[in-house]
């Protein structure tokens, strides 16, 4: 025999071009065991790839992103996971005859969960879902066929639709993704099987002869209602026929025209009177485009087209069409524009995130060319942040008879540097002769973190403290008196200085100007039992209770409570627009505006700087929000006290405005108590004031998903550190033995936040 009638001979015996459907096994299943013997029996697998198991691994770890088993913890899951079942009875064996391989996969659900897990959260699984049940008709599979495998990749829809009467020539290879050996093979078959290669569990159904007047309804509407049409065929005839029957349908119909990136979206099924094609071919049907010659076509592609600026190279290829051209080039790299604008745009349609009709251009030419780059800055590594100027230097009140106003502004200046929430400092003063007045800042709005002006008065007890100790180490007795106008609730407290001898210094006035918030990491050792009885003293001096966690387990479980509190807080619009108005952003902000959160302060290292500077556009977190996700965001809180010493809750009995204020005078000589024994403090109180908020306040201001999860973190909190009846929560804080900050945030001049009135007889 002939090499040419030996090569006809083998040719004619595997010339099986109609073959597009893959046939699955259910190993499981005793007939499609059965099957499956069958089929290897008879010879005709030429290869098998069976990798069930290691799917069966990467779903696991895709299911839980943070775990690293060993191979051994792995292996055991893979077990369990299996129910006691072989790997070989497992999922679907997928029998593709065209290529002769038999390959093992998932079962269905697993599959699709696995395969399109990389899209989260590109596209929510809830979205998944929405689009696994739509149904996509393609007309045209040169152009559309790469549209066509991309919707299927990306998930966007499960039914397909497929009609082209064309078959692969080798010039189709310059766009086409296929094989010189699928020269001959219809187009539709070649994207069916692709397809199928993708995902095997997708329902196509292919018009290998195209579209015609007795079978075009079938393929819209036929099983099913299609919900969206991507028309890429060249025949004008059946371009607009297949219009006319979609609008009938109230179908959307989609065109990428390989031509400047040109999409065409025409919203049928909401604009059931749209004219076709935008009106471009207005007085023109379908019938009166059979038949034509290519050259008769030019005139009704160009008002199809509609362009004022075509593309450089377009007018001379529709020149030479029947001269030196035998049809319309196109090249691969707009081909893959096209799936790309047509997956994308086909996605949000089907989700009802996009609506309006029209055309649309996305054009690498205009975007990307000579003078159109972005402007750019280049920064290299993320900096960072420059520690902003060190605070003034505190100064006693000289001796004397009499403060002065200098004595008065010394004195203010040793309060200012007391801690409030945000560093918001809530605070105005107003002197008149030793008389000193303590005041709310009216001018500062109300934040949910300030529940009922709480934290405004703990840290107007903080300052009046810091102001009495700094006096009695100048030589002066500070007489204290809380809320003395009950008809003026603005005003906290009053001081009245008086020059008193023997008044002993107070040793905590030594640590005023020492006492900072220390956000960095410590080396996580006990805390020594001697610091922890000093601290206990000192707040039942100052009649409040302070409990110390130091065992680990519990302090892991207070570290996820409060993790969970900083989700809450990042995903709530308010307490996230809140928290980004209180940070400074760079050593200039800080200095501007002294006030604030200077970003230097947090001691971010380079990953929390970035995912911060991310996280401070809300758009983006309420998407995060609403997928349910933002685990990170805990994992800052779980670090941080992981590297503790211990956790403290300082509370006072009481829930009022004197209590929140004699508790925050306590909190101040806490928190001096624990730097004069060398350990680093930081608040973390946000949480209790949210708890406040819900208990006592109904949940004002928080939305019925914030509210339950605070009351859930209420309930774990309490197992951990337990309220007494009656307790008001003050204060929330790691401790640990860290070095120092690097910065410190710095505070307001005193003369911003201190007014001088005169006394009764004209004096100041």
């Amino acid at each position: 025999m002939s090499l040419d009638m030996r090569i006809d001979a083998l040719a004619e015996a595997t010339r099986d071009t109609a073959v597009w459907r893959p046939t699955l096994f259910a190993p499981g299943d005793p007939g499609g065991r059965c099957a499956l013997e069958r089929l290897l029996d008879g010879g005709a697998v030429t290869a098998v790839r069976d990798t069930v198991s290691e799917q069966v691994e990467e779903l696991l770890t895709a299911r839980r992103p943070g775990w690293r088993p060993g191979a051994g913890e792995l292996a055991s899951a893979v077990r369990d996971h299996l129910g006691g079942r072989s790997p070989a009875e497992y999922g679907r064996w997928v029998w593709y005859p065209w290529s002769g391989r038999l390959v093992h996969v998932l079962p269905a659900v697993e599959f699709r969960e696995l395969r399109r897990s990389r899209n989260q959260y590109k596209i929510t699984a809830a979205e998944q879902d929405l689009l696994t049940g739509r149904t996509v008709a393609v007309l045209g599979l040169s152009v559309g066929a790469a549209g066509a495998v991309t919707l299927a990749q990306e998930g966007v829809g499960n039914r397909f639709r497929l009609a082209d009467f064309d078959r692969l020539s080798l010039s189709n290879l310059n766009r086409l993704r296929a094989s010189v050996a699928d020269i001959g093979v219809p187009k539709v078959v070649i994207a069916a099987r692709q397809m199928y290669e993708l995902d095997p569990y997708l329902d196509i159904e292919v018009w290998p002869r195209g579209l015609t007047e007795d079978n075009i309804d079938a393929f819209l509407t036929g099983g099913g209602h299609a919900d969206l049409l991507v028309e890429e065929c060249d025949d004008l005839y059946v371009k607009v026929r297949a219009r006319e029957r979609a609008r009938a349908h109230g179908i959307p119909v989609l065109m990428e025209t390989n031509e400047r990136g040109m999409l065409d979206v025409e919203r049928f099924d909401l604009e059931p009177d749209r004219p076709l094609l935008h009106g471009l071919l207005d007085g023109v049907a379908a019938a009166g485009l059979q038949g034509l010659t290519t050259r008769e076509k030019v005139p009704y592609v160009l008002r199809i087209l509609g362009q004022d600026r075509p593309s450089e190279r377009f007018v001379p290829s529709l020149v030479e069409i029947g001269h030196t051209l035998s049809s319309w080039p196109q090249l691969a790299s707009g081909v893959a524009l096209g799936a790309a604008l047509v997956t994308d745009t086909a996605r949000r349609i089907l989700l009802g995130q996009f609506t309006a009709s029209g055309r649309y251009f996305v054009d690498p030419g205009e975007l990307v060319r000579d003078g159109t780059q972005a402007p750019l800055t280049p920064a290299g590594p993320a900096p960072a942040p420059v520690p902003g100027p060190a605070p003034e230097p505190l100064l006693l009140p000289g001796p004397g008879d009499a403060l002065g106003e200098e004595g008065i502004r010394r004195l203010v200046a040793f309060g200012t540097r007391a801690p409030s929430g945000g560093n918001r400092q809530p605070w105005r003063f107003v002197a008149r002769g030793h008389v000193l007045h303590c005041r709310t800042d009216d001018t500062q709005p109300a934040t949910l973190l300030d529940f009922g002006e709480s934290a405004t008065h703990l840290a107007l007890g903080a300052a009046v403290e810091n102001i009495r100790l700094a006096a009695g180490a100048a030589g002066w007795a500070c007489r204290v008196r809380p809320f003395p106008d009950p008809a003026d609730p603005g005003l906290v407290c009053e001081l009245v200085f008086s020059k008193a001898g023997g008044v002993p210094r107070p040793p905590l006035a030594d640590w005023i100007e020492r006492r900072v918030t220390n956000r960095g990491p410590g080396p996580g050792v006990p805390l020594a039992g001697r610091h922890a009885e000093e601290l206990a003293r000192c707040a039942a001096g100052g009649g409040a209770r302070l409990h110390l966690v130091t065992d680990r387990d519990r302090m892991r479980e207070i570290g996820a409570v409060l993790g969970a509190g900083d989700r809450l807080r990042m995903l709530s619009r308010r307490m996230h627009r809140e928290m980004m108005d209180e940070l400074r952003w760079d050593a200039r902000e800080a200095r501007r505006t002294r006030d604030g959160i200077d970003l230097a302060t947090l001691e971010l290292d380079a990953t929390d700087l970035a995912g911060m500077s991310v996280a401070r556009h809300w758009p983006a977190l309420a998407f995060v929000r609403g997928v349910g996700g933002g685990g990170g965001f805990e994992e800052g809180a779980r670090r941080s006290v992981a590297a503790s010493s211990a956790v403290g809750c300082l509370t006072v009995p009481g829930t009022t405005a004197r209590d929140h204020f004699d508790g925050g005078r306590a909190t101040q000589r806490l928190w001096l108590t624990a730097t004069s024994l060398g350990l680093a403090f930081q608040p973390v109180t946000s949480l209790l004031y949210l708890f406040a908020r819900v208990e006592r306040g109904g949940g004002a201001g928080l939305d019925a998903d914030e509210t339950s999860a605070l009351r859930a973190l209420r309930t774990r909190f309490s197992r951990v550190v337990p309220r007494r009846p009656g307790e008001a929560e003050l204060l929330l804080f790691r401790l640990s033995y860290a070095g120092p900050p690097t910065t410190r945030s710095l505070r307001r001049d005193v003369s911003s936040v201190l007014d001088f009135e005169e006394e009764p007889g004209g004096e100041r």
